[in-house]
């Protein structure tokens, strides 16, 4: 399966569509809109058209650390796990909520008497992908390897 090519944010499309604008008019002496260079990215970006980008782009911030749709690795309650990221809410500046869900369940138990498997979790980032709890040996309870 070939993985698609990352997507910058909505400002930065914004800002290479004005410079598109830009270009065209002054190497060719070609006028075209705002809107018409954001359709012009849209399909280099190899989407139908403006909203199905815009909408692809969604609310996403730019410091994010993941994006929607990335596999990734760590550590969740210091075992080691591979993810899709299947979700991502901005809770503040640098501070993001992640929906991971594991490849393969975790069990977040360390009693060989039983058992507690994770195979979806929710858990607060920040930029450089740790979070700011700890387990109770001093680790952050979920660290991605970025």
């Amino acid at each position: 399966m070939m993985k698609k090519p990352k997507i910058p944010n909505l400002d930065i499309i914004k800002d290479q569509a004005k410079r598109l604008r830009t270009t065209l008019l002054e190497a060719n002496g070609e006028a075209v809109s705002h809107s018409q260079s954001l359709e012009i990215l849209a399909h280099q970006y190899g989407f139908k058209d403006w909203n199905v980008l815009h909408a692809a782009i969604g609310n996403r911030p730019p410091e994010c650390p993941v994006e929607m749709g990335d596999h990734v690795s760590g550590r969740y309650l210091s075992q080691e796990f591979e993810a899709e990221v299947r979700g991502i809410e901005t809770l503040g500046p640098d501070r993001y909520r992640l929906t991971l869900h594991f490849d393969e369940p975790v069990d977040v138990v360390t009693f060989e008497s039983f058992s507690a498997m994770r195979q979806r979790v929710h858990c607060n980032v920040d930029a450089s992908g740790k979070t700011i709890e700890k387990t109770s040996d001093g680790r952050p309870q979920v660290q991605l390897h970025l």
